[in-house]
């Protein structure tokens, strides 16, 4: 078999089989293929597409590239959640301990922040003491005893794709349905999950910019996760706007907090609710969506899942004080309040640019080496549909300097301001069973 044969195949529009994909994903993690014909063939790849046969194998490749996780001596149906990423985006923070709660085991593995997405690993280590790193006894005891751990990706999960996804992002192919799939599923599946909850992001905030692109994207890895045997159900939902009114790490904490006592934003629960119902629903804690929503509702009205995140952060070293006295997180130095320069409604927020302008002020960061600033961040006073008067304050920046010209400029260009109100913002488009 030869790499060049296969660059040929693909160029030509044919579907590849198993063993050649097999070839091509072991030869490449083993630096046996070089970049140079990687390269072609993902260009192939992203001009002429994959079938849904070879995206399942390709999938399942980078899956068994590394190492699988077992997680078959946790009892119960393992649920996994996955979001493609956007700002102010604490869903996992708020849907773990609600799922653990109605004694469904979250086994999750989540990742770092880079660029203007944040990450749930960074989030957490804004609790003064928790620990991400687990081994894996400690992870499994964990589950079973509180029925949830969340822990940092281990470094051989899915070899291939970290090396592939590094040469998709140096050579424009990026932008591909069946290479994004993958490579979000192949991650999922190494994990060891039963089920998987996808929450794929549309706007200006995410990847997906249009509702048909998240379609095919969410129906892609939904077929994907089934013929390999897992439960999965994507849904699509906004990111026009950042998600809830905290940007930054100890900010979405708080506000996750608030969430699950039942004073949150009223949004962002609504979200949490939904992701939460369907996780709850392929965990068969309940038989339809709407029984779940149901009790969900009154699980997050009441704040019966508060005590779960606890014992959970205990768990995992942190200070469970934090949920009574959220002074105990990260605090930053300097707030400043960017005002509205007019009268009328707020009709637009660039979700990217207010997760550019919170990653400046170090709440994210440019490379992967960077130190983030737990302590800082951005708390959006006003979002769409929302009346405003001139000298209203429309956003806080939480700083540790005092310098944050830029910043504020880039946050009065996020913001854009309407004699007339809006249409109510959609949170959910569609889901995809």
């Amino acid at each position: 078999m030869r790499m060049v044969d296969l660059i040929h195949k693909k160029r030509s529009g044919e579907a590849l089989n198993e063993q050649e994909i097999q070839y091509i994903v072991s030869g490449y993690t083993q630096g046996d293929i070089p970049d140079y014909q990687m390269s072609a063939l993902l260009m192939a790849i992203f001009f002429n597409g994959m079938t849904s046969e070879e995206t399942s194998i390709l999938t399942l490749a980078m899956a068994g590239s590394g190492e699988m996780i077992d997680l078959s001596a946790i009892a119960g149906v393992k649920v996994d959640k996955h979001s493609t990423g956007g700002v102010g985006d604490k869903i996992s923070l708020i849907v773990g301990p609600i799922v653990a709660y109605l004694g469904i085991p979250v086994a999750k593995m989540s990742g770092r922040g880079l660029g203007h997405t944040g990450g749930t690993v960074d989030k957490l280590e804004s609790i003064p003491g928790f620990q991400i790193e687990l081994t894996k006894e400690a992870f499994i005891e964990a589950v079973n005893t509180n029925k949830i751990a969340i822990v940092g990706q281990s470094g051989n999960l899915a070899p291939a794709d970290k090396k592939i996804y590094a040469l998709r992002d140096v050579t424009a192919t990026v932008e591909s349905i069946p290479l994004i799939a993958s490579s979000i599923m192949s991650k999922k599946i190494a994990s060891g999950a039963d089920a998987i909850v996808l929450d794929v992001k549309i706007g200006s905030g995410a990847f997906m910019k249009t509702v048909n692109d998240a379609r095919v994207l969410a129906r892609t890895m939904v077929d994907i996760g089934k013929s390999l045997n897992r439960n999965t159900i994507a849904m699509i939902t906004d990111m026009e706007q950042p998600l809830g009114r905290e940007i930054g790490n100890a900010n979405e904490i708080r506000e996750s907090i608030e969430v699950l006592r039942g004073t949150g934003d009223k949004e962002l629960t609504a979200v949490a609710i939904s992701v939460a119902a369907y996780m709850s629903v392929l965990g068969k804690a309940f038989n339809t969506f709407e029984e779940a929503q149901e009790a969900i509702t009154d699980i997050v009205t009441n704040g019966k899942a508060l005590e779960t995140f606890k014992r959970f952060v205990a768990n995992q070293g942190g200070d469970p004080g934090v949920v009574d006295r959220p002074e105990l997180l990260p605090t930053a130095a300097y707030h400043f309040e960017v005002v509205a320069s007019k009268d009328g409604y707020v009709s637009q927020i660039d979700a990217e640019q207010i997760g550019i302008a919170a990653m400046l002020l170090g709440a994210g960061r440019a490379k992967k080496e960077d130190q983030i600033d737990y302590a800082v961040g951005l708390t959006l006073n006003k979002k769409i549909g929302d009346a405003v008067k001139h000298g209203d304050s429309i956003c806080t920046l939480h700083a540790n300097r005092e310098d944050v010209k830029e910043v504020e400029t880039m946050i009065r260009e996020a913001y854009r301001i309407d004699s007339e109100k809006p249409a109510a913002v959609q949170l959910i488009y569609d889901v995809i069973l």
